[in-house]
This record gives structure tokens, C-alpha cells and sequence, in this order.
């Protein structure tokens, strides 16, 4: 059945796939661009009266939520099926993030943002799970960096509404901010039907014994391309896999697959996903901050820069993301990380020279993020699909809320301390100079141990552990290779099942 899922071509479900659940990334940007532009409109004394730094907690909070999110939300989407969970997600999302525009102090912002936060942390295990799960191989990587990159549809759609929103002219001061935090809600409401409509993975439903439901949802998946007039080939019996299901992973052996069996690509995890979310959750939630303190500009001003920040964001992994299936992951994803901490560096160093002005330092940020959005998204994609699909959720879960604790929490307190009263370019500069550092460090692990997984069945990049009784698993190379699997008996006392299926 994987096999059958991989050499479909693209079709209308794919792109129901890709609209249903790619949302995730939308809500997101669009939340986190809300909270960015209102940062200095939080700070007024007529509002809440925060200060730069609870702004920067508040945001901290958010991720931090995330991580508590993915955790939690990790284990029940490996458990009880992706479906579930990317249902369940959405809708703790919508409650918390209806919850903040009511906020009249600090410790309701900051709880309301914690609770918004679950919710989208859960939705990036289940969401990514189920996305490669169901995307065939040779589209994987350019479906999974365009969908991370509709973060930044989100982050236009957040800003192009402030434009609205934090317009006194039209919304009074206490009001704009309050609207706009609804933006998010809104969408999420208007796409929960067609999620409704989407199945739950059949890979995941092989791995916890139900074949003939995985069966069945394949074969309408066939039926639908077939009716397009689109002939599939049928699937070899040399393209079958072996499959005794086993239920829920304990956490024993999660860890022993993790550290041990795929130790490198854990490295390489981590280190992908916490430097670019130190990078991003240092410089998106603190940009307000910057063209406020250093640059002079006014918070209804502010989604004038980050709207072609945006823009550039979204283009990154929407033109380079064919290059990730094409040229490979290896290569693509080192070379945009290094890019990228290059980049970040000199215009660190221009920003503490007093060399740019506004509109410099966003054109500068634009061709930045522009490489660092598709690093980003590889990122997310190289933890979704190196490890096997009985704990893949767990493994997004665990290397994403590592990475936030690691990079991202407190990536936004550090930045606005930093950024203080706006009297000292030298210490922002010392932020960014770190931030450099971390990716290029990302991006020299990844050129020396990252996996070669373009065009290759999730099987093929990670053994099933359902088939582990018979099939060992070790990686090969100093590039972390793809899986070379030898033979070994069972161990003592355990025997393959004879409803052990092959699928």
C-alpha cells in the first residue's frame, strides 16, 4: 500500500491535502504576525501598559505552549491516528486564540497565548505526520516546503490586515488589536469542514492493524485518479513490505530508536530545527521592536515592512522547494542554511555600523529569508520523514519542542532585552552574530551527516519498526545514508504472527 501511495501522480486529493491541512502554517503566521505589529501597541499605558520585556515573555509563553502542545498531542496522534488529533488541535487552537483578544491584563495575554500555542504545537505533529504520510515520494519535499512556507501567506494576511486593524482612523487604539487577533479563528472556522472530509492516513492504519480500512481508502484514492483518465501501473510484489502491527511504541524504546539506532540524523534533527527557530523567533517576534526603537516608525506603520518581509519568506521555499527533490536534500539544505548565516552576519554588522535605514535593513531581511524560510522548512521536513511511522509524531513532537526550548523560548525575551530602550545597536548586534553562528553550524552537519532522501519511500529512508522482528535497521556512511538492512533471527521466544499481513 505505500508503494501504491508513492507512485500516484498528483491529483485533486493532493491538492484537498495540501488546502485542508496546510492551513496550520497560515493560522500560524498569521497569529505570530499579529502579536509581532501590536507589540509596541501592548507597550501603551492606555492598553495593557506592558513592557518590552513581557512582550517578549508573552511571545515566549506561546512557544512554550508549543512545546507542552507537541508533547502531548505527539503521543495521542501516534496513538489514536492523525485525524484525530489534527481535529482536536484546531479547535484548542480557535478557543485560545478567541480568548487572548479579551485580554485586560498581563496574566490573561500570557495564559490565552499559552493555550493558542498547544494548539498549534499539537498541529505540527499531527499535520506533518499526516502530509507525508499521504503526498507521494517524488512530491514530498516540494509539497512539504511550500506548505511550511504558507506560514508567510499567513504572516501577509496578518500584516495586509493591520493595515486595517491598527488604523486609528478606522478602529480605535483598543479595539484594532483586539480584531485582529480574531483574524486567525476566522480562517481556522472556515476550514474545519474540509477537514472533516479528509481519511486517516493508511500507513498509519497498517501499523495498528487495520488493512482492510487501509485498503479501502487507497482504492478510492486510485478509483478518483482513474476517473481523471490517468492509468496507474500496478504495484510489483517486490515492492511489499511485511508488517506484524504492535500498537503503542513505549517510551523505552522511542528513546532507543532515537539516540541509538538513528543517532546522527538525530543530531542533525535537533540542530536543524532549534538554530532556525532561534533565528526566527529572535528576529519575527522582536521586528516591531526594532523599527520602533531604532528606525522611529510607528506601530500602524509597522505592517508596511513586514508585509515585503513576508513576501520574500513565502517565495524561498515556493521557487527553490522542486530543488530539495531535484538537486537533493543534502545539498539544498545545507547550502540555504550556510546562505543564510552569511547573509544574517553582514547585515548584523551593517545594523550596528548605523548603516541602513527602514527600508534598507527590510530589503536586506527580504533577500535574507528568503533562503532561511526554505532552510526553515526543510527543517520541519528532514524530522517528519528520517525516522520510522510508528513514532513519527513523537520524533516531530520531541526534536520541535527540544528545538523551541532550546532556540525558540528564549530567542524573544533575549531579543527585546537586548533591544532595551533602543540606545544600543552593539548588543542586537551580538543577538544577530549568534544567530549567524547557530545556522551556519546547522548547515555544516547537515552537508556532513544529513540523509539523501529525495524520491524515496518513508520505508525506504526508515524500517517500519512493525518489521523490525525481521528486518534490522542501521544507517550507513558518514553521511547518516539511507537504511541498509540485514538479516537477523528473532528473539528468543517471539515469532512472527501469522496475521502478520503483507501490505
Amino acid at each position: 500500500m505505500p508503494a501504491r501511495l508513492d507512485r500516484l501522480p498528483w491529483s485533486g486529493f493532493h491538492w484537498k491535502v495540501v488546502i485542508a491541512l496546510g492551513i496550520t502554517w497560515v493560522l500560524d503566521g498569521v497569529e505570530i504576525t499579529v502579536a509581532g505589529t501590536i507589540a509596541d501597541r501592548l507597550r501603551d499605558q492606555a492598553m495593557l501598559g506592558l513592557s518590552s520585556s513581557e512582550v517578549g515573555l508573552g511571545a515566549s509563553l506561546y512557544l512554550l505552549g508549543e512545546v507542552a502542545g507537541a508533547l502531548s498531542f505527539g503521543r495521542l496522534t501516534d496513538k489514536v491516528g492523525r485525524r484525530k488529533l489534527f481535529l482536536l488541535t484546531l479547535g484548542v487552537y480557535l478557543i485560545g486564540n478567541a480568548l487572548t483578544a479579551f485580554s485586560m491584563n498581563f496574566v490573561f495575554f500570557a495564559v490565552t497565548r499559552f493555550i493558542a500555542g498547544t494548539g498549534i504545537g499539537g498541529e505540527y505533529t499531527a499535520i506533518n505526520s499526516a502530509i507525508d504520510e499521504l503526498i507521494p515520494a517524488s512530491y514530498r519535499g516540494r509539497t512539504d516546503l511550500a506548505i511550511n512556507g504558507t506560514y508567510w501567506l499567513g504572516a501577509m494576511i496578518g500584516a495586509g490586515a493591520n493595515f486595517l486593524f491598527l488604523n486609528e482612523a478606522y478602529f480605535g487604539a483598543d479595539l484594532g488589536w483586539r480584531i485582529a487577533l480574531m483574524i486567525g479563528p476566522v480562517i481556522g472556522i472556515l476550514i474545519w469542514p474540509l477537514r472533516r472530509h479528509l481519511p486517516e492516513s493508511p500507513r498509519w492504519l497498517l501499523t495498528h492493524g487495520r488493512a482492510e480500512e487501509a485498503d479501502r481508502i487507497v482504492a478510492e484514492i486510485e478509483r478518483d485518479v482513474a476517473s481523471k483518465g490517468v492509468a496507474l501501473e500496478p504495484v510489483g510484489d517486490d515492492h511489499a513490505i511485511e508488517l506484524s502491527p504492535r500498537g503503542t511504541i513505549p517510551y523505552r524504546e522511542i528513546l532507543a530508536v532515537v539516540l541509538r539506532d538513528y543517532r546522527r540524523r538525530s543530531l542533525v534533527g535537533f540542530s536543524l530545527m532549534a538554530t532556525q527557530a532561534f533565528l526566527y523567533n529572535a528576529i519575527f517576534f522582536t521586528y516591531a521592536l526594532i523599527l520602533a526603537d531604532f528606525y522611529g516608525i510607528p506601530a500602524d506603520k509597522v505592517p508596511y515592512f513586514i508585509f515585503p518581509f513576508a513576501v520574500g519568506n513565502l517565495l524561498g521555499p515556493l521557487l527553490l522547494g522542486r530543488y530539495f527533490d531535484t538537486i537533493g536534500r543534502r545539498i539544498m539544505v545545507g547550502s540555504t542554511y550556510s546562505l543564510s548565516a552569511v547573509l544574517l552576519f553582514v547585515t548584523g554588522w551593517l545594523f550596528n555600523e548605523d548603516a541602513l535605514t527602514a527600508t534598507t535593513q527590510t530589503i536586506l531581511w527580504c533577500v535574507i529569508f528568503f533562503f532561511a524560510s526554505a532552510a526553515a522548512s526543510s527543517a520541519y521536513l528532514t524530522v517528519s520523514e528520517i525516522f520510522p511511522v510508528e513514532i513519527r509524531a513523537q520524533a516531530i513532537a520531541l526534536f520541535f519542542a527540544l528545538s523551541v526550548l532550546a532556540g525558540g523560548v528564549i530567542a524573544p525575551w533575549l531579543f527585546a532585552t537586548l533591544i532595551g530602550d533602543g540606545s544600543d545597536r552593539g548588543r542586537v548586534f551580538l543577538g544577530y552574530a549568534v544567530g549567524s553562528s547557530l545556522m551556519l553550524i546547522g548547515g555544516l552537519l547537515e552537508f556532513a551527516w544529513g540523509v539523501n532522501a529525495e524520491r524515496q519511500s518513508l520505508e525506504a529512508i526508515a524500517t517500519p519498526l512493525s518489521v523490525r522482528a525481521v528486518i534490522a535497521g542501521a544507517e550507513s556512511g558518514l553521511t547518516g545514508g539511507l537504511t541498509a538492512h540485514v538479516r537477523r533471527g528473532l528473539p528468543p521466544g517471539e515469532r512472527v504472527s501469522g496475521q502478520a499481513r503483507r501490505e
